[in-house]
């Protein structure tokens, strides 16, 4: 027990070294274009106070958004998808697997829950003891099942999922800007250092080096983020291109995607003025969403139990799973 605590503990220092990298290639960038670059190398005094203050606006929106990629917890289904005591052990006393299968069935009808393990069978965490939400997995590194989790990002150290998917989308696009920007600003420096007209000095490794980490970073984080886009735009998770989500009629890639307008939405919210800000917009809550085909609102059987969603257990709103976003969403069930 004491060793696989510490080999956790161990895993834990680990996972923080790729963001420590980035963390350090980032203050040496700021050291090398700050001081090097437009304090000790420019001379035009009005060309220097304006890359300054473009490079800080770049800077702190960058930096804002990494910390937001990687200290948002990532959201996990609320109680209401927990077994209750009853539940579970009626669960685990049962010993034939078909009739666990019928008993998760016989609960998953009380949630909205529309799709199913490869099986055919409601999907179930036995590590959680919790009844997965739509698009909802379980991160091993994480150790939690995280909410329309798609991937575990070992460059933020963190889940990225339902809570954090916005900031992550903007930590890559404002990566990309923060290197175009410098590689932009750069490349007449970095041409006259190249070149000896300016003397040689210690600016002229950190203009060069400067140069290549932006370029090499920028083409890297271009397809990532190209990546990504697609993944909006088809209203997917990584985990959803390479697994398309099963549904009662099978499997379907499609599923979710309800137009590039409305999965835009989904991810940065209807008021399209903080799309841009890592504030957290995005629609829903993040247990069920909306599905490319729709049904009529009389094929809904949680219309009849509304107010189950409306209010948690000690009366409050919190957990609430009603769509304040969009609640003309109809899912229908498997009766």
């Amino acid at each position: 027990m004491a060793l696989s605590r510490g080999l956790r503990c161990c895993q834990r220092v680990f996972s923080w070294i790729p963001v420590l990298i980035i963390t350090s290639v980032v203050l040496w960038s700021y050291y090398a274009y700050v001081f090097e670059l437009c304090l000790f190398t420019l001379t035009n005094t009005l060309e220097k106070v304006l890359y300054l203050l473009v490079f800080h606006v770049c800077f702190v929106m960058f930096s804002w958004t990494y910390w937001k990629s990687i200290f948002t917890p990532p959201a996990t289904p609320c109680k209401k998808f927990q077994l209750s005591y009853s539940d579970k052990q009626r669960y685990e006393m049962e010993e034939r697997p078909d009739a666990q299968k019928q008993i998760l069935v016989e609960i998953a009808k009380k949630l909205p829950i529309l799709t199913r393990a490869q099986s055919g069978a409601i999907r179930f965490c036995d590590r959680c003891q919790v009844l997965k939400p739509d698009r909802c997995h379980h991160c091993s590194v994480c150790e939690t099942c995280v909410l329309k989790m798609d991937h575990h990002c070992p460059w933020v150290n963190n889940c990225v999922g339902f809570s954090n998917y916005k900031f992550f989308l903007l930590f890559l696009s404002y990566s990309m800007v923060y290197c175009v920007f410098i590689a932009a600003t750069v490349f007449q420096y970095f041409l006259k250092f190249w070149g000896g007209e300016l003397p040689n000095r210690p600016a002229k490794f950190h203009v060069l080096f400067l140069m290549f980490v932006a370029l090499m970073f920028f083409v890297s984080l271009m397809f990532l983020f190209g990546y990504h886009c697609w993944l909006v735009a088809k209203n997917r998770s990584t985990l959803e291109a390479f697994s398309a989500p099963v549904f009662v009629n099978g499997p379907d890639r499609n599923g979710f995607n309800v137009g590039i307008r409305k999965n835009l939405q989904q991810v940065f919210g209807e008021d399209r003025r903080l799309w841009f800000i890592p504030v957290f917009t995005s629609q829903g809550n993040g247990h069920y969403f909306p599905l490319k085909n729709r049904n009529s609102e009389s094929h809904n059987p949680l219309l009849a139990n509304e107010d189950m969603w409306e209010e948690s257990d000690d009366g409050s709103e919190e957990g609430s799973l009603v769509d304040d976003q969009d609640p003309s969403v109809t899912i229908e069930m498997e009766e």
